[in-house]
């Protein structure tokens, strides 16, 4: 029987102190899933829905089983590149050039020499560092036969005159990680390649970088809807996540010792064009779910069995957080809704959206002996937070600019009963260029259309009263809570115009 606890009150987890010689420093894992909701992992689907998942998840079922659930987790915004700055920079994505999104593979990196990032932080707290899988937060490459860097469109209808051999600058190398491999943009591509250590990685002894398209790909289904691009001439997304899991084993296996280490896995799992393997390991995947879609996500479970395999192996699972969360809300999918699915468990809004469907996400947190097994938690958390946390863990100190917005939620790991969660947060939608601000239980929706001139309030929600968002509850229209929304607007505003810190050094020392 899973065991309900307070956000305030985690009495029954084990107290620990970050004194003892074991907990002082154990290794990280962090799993970042793509496209992920929770209704995607099995067991919340079966709680939310009250029907099995045609897609099972037993990894991750096993793991929700030995650690912390979190109920009211969300990714920073309801898209991926985005959110992938604001987790590696614990700052909220206004902050950044590129407020909105997305890096394509030539953009220049988000982050400054001086912001704090997840593999920064961690290799000055003494961790052997690693990142495997997707990166989508930029990088430079020079134009061939130049030191120029070049910054076109990655989505080309023609070649590229760009040397695509080696990656230098802007990529995980740079920020923090004494070892990646690495693709630019996970499954989707423009680029589809793979480094190692900012060196392109061949696919097969006869690979060639090539123009990748339709005309040129093993199956034209490999060329995303992103289009056209540099590619490896094997390029194969059928086997792009056993190669990414095995690198991540390997990682794990030639770094266990007396130095903690720290892996960020970012799987392309399950972003499109779903390309399942017909087999994993002897287990049957493509066609055994209602669609590709659904065969990913059982791809994406095998991966977490597979890391929690490696750290078993190598004697290392014992002492290591391992952390599994989505880079935002699950897919909208007519084909696996008819069949029962519901990849958000019941919340409205899908990825994109500025619904909670859009950005509430699964996270779980197994750390052994320290974390008790089968316990949840309702503690408001944001992706911004994993940064502030990891610090802590490692004891390194953040400076006034850096991780503006992360909010350690250590104390919560290790039952502290007095710890303070946060109360509100920032989080962004999508194309449609929504913003939402989060106070409480209350959820207000704004509409930017990007210039800050022509900002409207277009949602009030009371979440305890309508978790699903329901239009015909929007208190916006409600004289007595309209003061609320105006007041819960001009402090959104104030954040923003300010620029200042949403979360006090002080909390975190």
């Amino acid at each position: 029987m899973i065991k309900k606890i307070p956000a305030l009150v985690l009495i029954s987890l084990a107290l620990v102190s970050l004194s003892g010689a074991r907990i002082n420093q154990p290794n990280i894992v962090f799993i970042m899933a793509d496209d992920i909701g929770l209704g995607d992992i099995g067991m919340q689907h079966r709680e939310r829905t009250g029907t099995e998942s045609p897609a099972p998840t037993p990894h991750l079922d096993q793991l929700a089983s030995q650690g912390l659930w979190f109920t009211d987790a969300h990714s920073p915004t309801s898209l991926c590149s985005p959110t992938r700055y604001a987790v590696m920079s614990g700052n909220y994505n206004f902050r950044s050039q590129a407020p909105w999104g997305v890096w394509g593979s030539f953009r220049p990196s988000p982050f400054t020499e001086e912001d704090a990032t997840l593999g920064r932080v961690l290799q000055q707290g003494g961790y052997t560092t690693g990142f495997v899988g997707k990166w989508h937060l930029g990088g430079d490459f020079y134009s061939r036969g130049t030191t120029n860097i070049f910054r076109g469109n990655d989505r080309a209808g023609h070649p590229l005159d760009v040397d695509m051999t080696q990656w230098v600058g802007g990529g995980p190398k740079d920020n923090g990680f004494d070892y990646d491999f690495t693709v630019p943009t996970g499954v989707q591509g423009p680029l589809y390649l793979a480094y190692e250590n900012n060196t392109w990685y061949p696919l097969q002894s006869d690979s060639a970088i090539i123009h990748f398209d339709p005309s040129s790909a093993l199956d034209p289904s490999f060329v995303s809807d992103k289009g056209a691009g540099p590619g490896d001439s094997n390029w194969d997304p059928r086997t792009l996540n056993q190669l990414l899991a095995d690198k991540a084993a390997t990682f794990i296996r030639e770094n266990t010792g007396e130095k903690p280490f720290f892996l960020y896995y970012c799987t392309p799992a399950v972003h499109v064009p779903h390309t399942p393997p017909s087999e994993l390991d002897g287990m049957a995947i493509a066609g055994t779910t209602p669609n590709g879609h659904l065969d990913m996500n059982r791809v994406l479970d095998w991966e977490v069995g597979q890391i929690v395999e490696a750290l078993k192996a190598a004697g290392a699972y014992e002492n290591t957080l391992l952390i599994f969360s989505s880079d935002n809300g699950g897919l909208w999918d007519v084909v696996a809704e008819e069949s029962g699915y519901r990849a958000n468990g019941g919340f409205a809004g899908n990825k994109n959206s500025p619904l909670e469907g859009g950005h509430r996400v699964p996270l779980i947190a197994v750390w052994p002996d320290v974390i008790q097994p089968g316990s949840r938690t309702d503690t408001l958390i944001n992706g911004t937070d994993f940064l502030a946390t990891f610090a802590a863990i490692a004891k390194v100190p953040l400076a006034q600019q850096q991780a503006m917005d992360s909010y350690s939620f250590l104390p919560l790991l290790l039952g502290d009963g007095a710890f303070q969660p946060r109360t509100s947060i920032c989080l962004q939608a999508g194309s449609q260029c929504e913003l939402m601000y989060r106070e409480g239980p209350w959820k207000l929706i704004i509409q930017s259309n990007f210039e800050l001139s022509k900002w409207k309030m277009i949602g009030l929600y009371n979440l305890e009263e309508n978790p699903k968002e329901a239009p015909s509850r929007n208190r916006l229209n409600d004289s007595t809570q309209r003061e609320r929304a105006e007041s819960m607007y001009r402090r959104y505003r104030k954040i923003r115009d300010s620029g200042e810190r949403t979360v006090s050094l002080s909390r975190l020392r």
